[in-house]
């Protein structure tokens, strides 16, 4: 990548349940590794341990900048199978961001269909701008369908460090992402590329992300994460689309 990477917005603290940094660990992380912009995204109801929804509603007294770095609130939301999400408007509302994702800890496969269908029907909530980790076999998508889908609505796929991290649990994640991003060049969809970091050394690390964009030579004007200008504008586009 000729461009350095200067925003890192899914990471968790102590407050998901099963990270290690408080905001301020995480910020100062941050900050030593050059991010200029840091988003916190704990999981929403459905993970085992997570926070209350009122803690969404209290995001408001932390400071807008820790140790030189401005510090935005998304939450990693969870996909149901039902094609809802696991956290009520009145919360969404008062988050920077929104971030939807299965997991299967509340999630069960119900094959490649009806699990785009329903990341896609998430993907039209207003505040909803990134997908987290499409990447797992386990709950196979059909990117043919995902990523124009993705486009239309102003929603951002992502490219998560930490599945590289952990390539034995997630199938098939190197082919999966192979097929996702060559759709995304061929239809000029953005991307971004997340940490997923749940303790502050993993903080802006994409080492692992930057090495397969890389051998794609991936188009890094797709990239969200190398000018926060671009980012801003992505999240606050009005993108809902029907």
């Amino acid at each position: 990548m000729k461009q350095p990477f200067i925003l890192d917005i899914h990471t968790h603290t102590l407050a998901s349940g099963h990270a290690f940094g408080t905001i301020r660990e995480m910020a100062q992380a941050a900050s030593e590794k050059n991010i200029k912009l840091l988003g916190i995204s704990e999981h929403a109801p459905g993970i085992p341990g997570t926070v209350e929804p009122i803690y969404f509603s209290t995001l408001y007294v932390v400071p807008k900048i820790l140790y030189g770095v401005e510090v935005i609130h998304g939450c990693e939301i969870n996909v149901r199978n039902d094609g809802s999400l696991s956290l009520e408007d009145k919360y969404i509302d008062r988050l920077d961001y929104a971030i939807i994702g299965i997991h299967s800890l509340c999630y069960h496969d119900e094959g490649k269909e009806k699990n785009t269908e329903n990341v896609i029907s998430c993907m039209k909530h207003d505040k909803v701008h990134f997908v987290s980790h499409p990447d797992d076999d386990n709950t196979p998508l059909d990117y043919d369908l995902l990523v124009p889908a993705a486009k239309k609505h102003g929603v951002a796929l992502e490219v998560n460090n930490n599945t590289f991290k952990r390539k034995n649990k997630r199938k098939n994640c190197m082919e999966n992402y192979r097929k996702m991003l060559s759709l995304c060049m061929e239809l000029r969809a953005p991307i971004i590329v997340s940490s997923d970091a749940h303790d502050p050394s993993c903080v802006g690390d994409f080492s692992l992300a930057m090495e397969l964009l890389d051998k794609l030579g991936f188009d890094e004007t797709l990239i969200l994460n190398n000018d926060v200008q671009k980012f801003n504008q992505f999240i606050h586009r009005a993108h809902h689309a029907e």
